[in-house]
């Protein structure tokens, strides 16, 4: 068996365990459903992994193979949580990011929301004027290899039993994405006209 073979055997491995992972335990970090994967096969390294992207398209397939009867169902009512959502904080021109906009999300996937608003803050008032309990962070993100991160306001918080994580921009962000965590392109965003035609198109499409 050639080095080469054996590598690429290794990162299927990794890969289709990862991506189990990511179903099975919610897990929506790439980096930690690798490592995780690696222990559980007994590797000794970290070395040959898979990237993101070849990991999220074995979480689709997974999904369609096993979960099949019950995510889209899972991922309709996320999408619907988010519209109403989108629509309370209109006033901060949300939008969705994440795995309930590229269709990947199930029952215990959280919604990811962009915000934008040149006073932080009023976010934070929002949420206390409106008698809504959260948590409060940053989210560090690198917008290029050689720059360093940069610190946003994040909020965190639930509706029913759907958590909610919302990072807040500035205005101008609105014109440039962060790297998207699967292949490093600038994140796919979506408005809230966008999301609810994504529903309808989705709904068209169900049997």
């Amino acid at each position: 068996m050639t080095n080469k073979f054996r590598q690429s055997k290794r990162r299927r491995l990794i890969a289709a365990t990862a991506a189990r992972i990511m179903v099975e335990e919610s897990i929506e970090d790439y980096l930690s459903a690798k490592r995780k994967a690696v222990i559980r096969l007994g590797l000794e390294d970290m070395g040959d992994l898979p990237r993101n992207d070849e990991i999220e398209q074995l979480v689709i397939e997974y999904q369609q193979l096993f979960r099949s009867d019950s995510q889209p169902h899972w991922l309709e009512e996320l999408r619907r949580t988010a519209i109403a959502v989108m629509r309370m904080l209109a006033d901060f021109h949300p939008r969705l990011v994440g795995t309930v906009l590229n269709g990947t999300a199930d029952q215990h996937s959280e919604i990811n929301l962009h915000l934008f608003c040149d006073t932080p803050e009023s976010v934070m008032f929002f949420f206390l004027d409106h008698g809504i309990d959260f948590e409060s962070g940053d989210r560090h993100i690198r917008f290029a290899n050689n720059g360093n991160p940069v610190a946003y306001p994040k909020y965190r918080f639930y509706t029913e039993h759907t958590p909610i994580e919302v990072t807040v921009f500035p205005e101008r962000g609105l014109r440039q994405a962060p790297p998207s965590p699967i292949d490093g392109k600038p994140m796919r965003r979506a408005s809230l006209a966008a999301v609810v035609k994504l529903l309808e198109q989705a709904n068209k499409e169900t049997p």
